[in-house]
């Protein structure tokens, strides 16, 4: 305690980087539904992330980064740690913990410089600890006593990295070459950017390097002053942005304007392979970067044939394969060293060791203009969900899922009547002046231009099927009067 009997502040501030796309975990991860926010087998990789954070002793409530078009998934998953405020609730405490969103990505320099000047507008003399929101690490001991050992070289005014000892000629990670232990730390003397095989080999046979983990811990000040001397546009650029920040409910707002016109660059590039203080922790703990679906295959149990297997599937006479079934048996037979992703709307079939060209692959979807590429068939929403079930040229049916407490904005449509049919719970609808409770098996029709809202009041999510017909079905056909969620 103080001097004045409150509590003292924490040194480190947690900082989440999650305004990746995760391009080549395709089908699954897409652009406004990406690998992060995910569920892979009960949890998701950004939902562990904070349980990481938050299970560690002497932190700060993180500091978390995203893409503005994923800003209800990450705040949502924040909530229900009890990092934000439940929605509409006036009574919270200044200081709590937001979200600072980015309009578009400007790769992780950018990022890592808004939440240092975040951390410092806190506490001057700040600790940022950069985790990556897509990173599985285990067990927590060992993360824990990472941190710590890096934390007291940081102390000294050095800018530390994570590094991982290389089991194999991986291809798919940078590598950093170090130099002489000091206090179980080494000085960085270069990095390497992604080898191809002969060079990754040829660096494990030298020795003394590191895989880069691409995590950080730093004073936050420290980390601006480099940034000044190294990258000074990206330096001023940031500065800027973060002076002309807007807070809006939960989150912070960045202009979009003056945040697109920050250079692009990873903080590797712009600081960590100049600066003469950068030095890495060895990483003890064991890590994977979910990058992949080779990575993916890495993690998951495997058969006696070493086939990966999540969801329901069976496989015949295979070997080395990974099958992930999201909705459907996915069946095979004699797969070798094979990958096959099921979603509702789309399968992935390739050979294992061909996973960075799922980008690619995706590139052509969007020039084709395949809504595949950027959307499920479920859509999420701050209020819940909401699934197509069937569309034809004037008519389509919907399944929604509103949460518990939650509402839709008051509003109305130029060009489509609806029909909604109560599955489970309970519905709250205003229909122009009047409101309609419906329970199960009841409906209630809603004509074209009037005024309506859908609220759930009940202690059980409400789930009911929705029938659109008119001549325009597209969601932009909305015309909102009130909204608690800002939008």
């Amino acid at each position: 305690m103080d001097v004045e009997g409150k509590e003292p502040m924490p040194d480190i501030f947690p900082v989440i980087l999650s305004g990746g796309s995760g391009t080549r975990l395709w089908p699954l991860s897409r652009g406004l539904y990406p690998k992060q926010f995910v569920d892979f087998g009960g949890s998701t990789l950004f939902g562990d992330s904070l349980n990481r954070v938050l299970s560690m002793d002497g932190l700060a409530a993180p500091i978390v980064i995203c893409n503005q078009e994923h800003r209800f998934l990450a705040a949502d998953l924040m909530r229900q740690k009890g990092l934000l405020p439940s929605v509409g609730d006036v009574s919270s405490e200044k200081g709590l913990p937001r979200l600072i969103l980015e309009p578009v990505g400007r790769n992780t320099a950018p990022a890592i410089a808004l939440a240092a000047l975040a951390a410092m507008d806190v506490r001057p003399d700040s600790l940022i600890l950069v985790l990556p929101s897509d990173h599985r690490i285990e067990p927590l001991e060992d993360f824990v006593a990472c941190v710590r050992l890096a934390e007291r070289a940081a102390a000294r005014d050095r800018l530390l990295t994570f590094g991982v000892h290389p089991d194999r000629a991986a291809t798919g990670y940078g590598y950093i070459i170090y130099g002489q232990e000091e206090e179980g730390v080494y000085p960085v003397n270069f990095f390497v950017e992604k080898p191809d095989e002969d060079r990754a080999l040829a660096l494990l046979r030298q020795g003394k390097c590191f895989w880069n983990s691409g995590m950080f811990l730093f004073k936050a000040g420290l980390y601006l002053e480099e940034l000044r001397c190294l990258a000074p546009e990206v330096y001023k650029s940031s500065l800027a942005a973060w002076a002309d920040r807007k807070t809006d409910l939960d989150f912070i707002r960045i202009d979009p304007e003056l945040f697109a016109a920050i250079p692009s660059i990873s903080i590797d590039y712009a600081v960590m392979e100049h600066t003469k203080l950068a030095w890495v922790a060895p990483f003890a703990a064991s890590w994977h970067d979910l990058g992949s679906w080779e990575a993916m295959h890495e993690i998951t149990p495997k058969d006696e044939g070493g086939n990966g297997i999540l969801g329901d599937a069976v496989l015949l006479d295979a070997q080395n394969s990974y099958v992930y079934a999201s909705s459907r048996l996915v069946a095979g037979i004699g797969l070798r060293d094979i990958v096959v992703v099921e979603s509702p709307d789309a399968v992935l079939v390739m050979p294992r060791g061909r996973g960075q060209e799922v980008k690619k692959l995706l590139d052509v979807l969007k020039a084709r203009k395949r809504t595949e590429a950027e959307t499920h068939l479920r859509t999420h929403r701050p209020w819940g969900s909401y699934e197509t079930l069937a569309r034809e040229q004037r008519f389509q049916v919907k399944r929604i899922l509103v949460k518990c407490g939650a509402a839709l904005s008051l509003q109305m449509h130029h060009h489509r009547a609806e029909h909604w049919v109560v599955v489970r719970g309970t519905a709250k609808v205003r229909l122009e002046d009047q409101d309609i409770f419906l329970t199960e098996n009841q409906s209630v029709y809603i004509p074209v231009g009037s005024k309506h809202r859908l609220e759930n009041p009940g202690l059980m999510d409400l789930e009911l099927i929705e029938i659109q017909s008119g001549a325009y079905l597209d969601e932009d056909d909305i015309v909102r009067f009130e909204d608690r969620y800002g939008r």
